[in-house]
């Protein structure tokens, strides 16, 4: 089945347009960014309000006004047993391309990006599958045990969390990371977004309070516990401008990736990008 997300301007349909059918986990081509993502900011995490419900970290993501925050959110999973892995932006030829994230049966290469919450640059500490029932682990995830009653505590996992909010892989200061070939197959055999968080990506891109031109990398709606929707709308919406298109307009080119290198996160690290 194929969703529509179509975002009402040209560079945005040709970044998103560019993107496989749902199925297939692959990068986005076409359209690349000059300059680098803003640092993946420090919040809280909202407690999950439903069982089997997994955490979709925020992140930085591109639309008709440049870069905008997508809030971390709880999401159901399109079947059980499948997890999360977050997707992330990689430096090559010269721009930095962004590679989606995707539901698999493991949790595959996300750049070594820090997103926390148990996504800490390698894998997922946060919880398992354990039958047709996720636990989670209580000792990094926030959970109401109202409602959750499937926990556990692994306070080991806490010494594997780091400092470094870096929200890109390759180039000059990005993070130092390649995938496995196990992780490159997994992306390849990966299940793309559902609907649900299509829409609540395509939403946050329309709040100019998203852009990071606006909130300097430090978003005031960071996180929330159900993902945006027609009844679940952004606070305070404020449309994103011509103006924001134009600015963000400027730092777009339409160089394709070197695809064996930008397909298994291999980014050519002597080329540096702009300030």
């Amino acid at each position: 089945m194929k969703f529509s997300y179509f975002l009402g301007v040209a560079l945005v349909a040709t970044l998103f347009l560019a993107a496989p059918a749902p199925g297939s986990a692959q990068i986005t081509v076409g359209v690349g960014v000059g300059i680098a993502p803003p640092a993946i900011p420090i919040y809280a995490q909202p407690a999950c309000p439903s069982p089997n419900f997994l955490w979709q970290p925020g992140f930085w993501s591109w639309g008709p006004g440049g870069y905008f925050w997508v809030p971390g959110t709880w999401v159901a999973p399109p079947s059980i047993g499948l997890l999360w892995t977050p997707g992330y932006w990689g430096w090559n030829n010269n721009a930095f391309f962004w590679h989606r994230g995707y539901w698999g049966r493991t949790v595959g290469f996300y750049g070594g990006i820090n997103y926390g919450f148990g996504f800490f640059g390698t894998g997922f500490l946060g919880g398992r599958w354990i039958g047709s029932s996720f636990h989670y682990n209580t000792a990094i995830t926030n959970v109401n045990r109202t409602v959750i009653h499937n926990t556990y505590i692994d306070r080991t996992v806490i010494r594997q969390n780091n400092n470094n909010r870096t929200s890109f892989n390759g180039g000059r200061g990005g993070i130092d990371a390649r995938p496995t070939q196990a992780e490159v197959t997994a992306r390849s055999r990966g299940q793309t977004m559902t609907s649900e968080q299509r829409y609540h990506e395509e939403t946050s891109s329309q709040d100019r309070n998203h852009l990071s031109t606006v909130n300097r990398g430090h978003p005031n709606t960071a996180a929330i516990s159900h993902p945006y929707s027609a009844s679940n709308r952004p606070p305070h919406f404020t449309p994103v401008t011509s103006a924001d298109r134009q600015a963000a307009q400027q730092h777009v080119t339409t160089q394709q990736p070197q695809h064996g290198n930008q397909q298994q996160g291999n980014q050519q690290h002597g080329n540096k990008p702009p300030n």
